[in-house]
């Protein structure tokens, strides 16, 4: 019988908020007014650049992914769904 601890139940319950949510409306905060949050084509720092976003931007978050001890999130632009990319969910209201 596989008995689930306490502690691994409530790393579960917490990830679900970001990895299970799907199409949620978030924006960027927390950049400031002289810089761009960098959305990339993957989920992290070597990536490409797809193009910088001032604090504000309205994204739909798609699901999220640890990388290098890094939480990174899949979004697409909210008037403009076909630009998508990954950006740091330290960035994002909502998390």
């Amino acid at each position: 019988m596989f008995r689930t601890s306490g502690t691994f139940a409530l790393v579960a319950f917490l990830l679900a908020g970001c990895v299970g949510s799907t199409g949620q409306t978030v924006a960027v905060k927390g950049v400031g007014d002289a810089d761009l949050l960098k959305m990339r084509a993957g989920p992290g720092l070597g990536y490409n650049i797809v193009l910088g976003l001032p604090d504000g931007t309205r994204l739909t978050r798609r699901d999220c992914v640890t990388e290098v001890g890094q939480l990174w999130c899949r979004v697409s632009l909210s008037n403009a769904p076909g630009v998508s990319g990954y950006v740091s969910a330290d960035y994002l209201t909502g998390n």
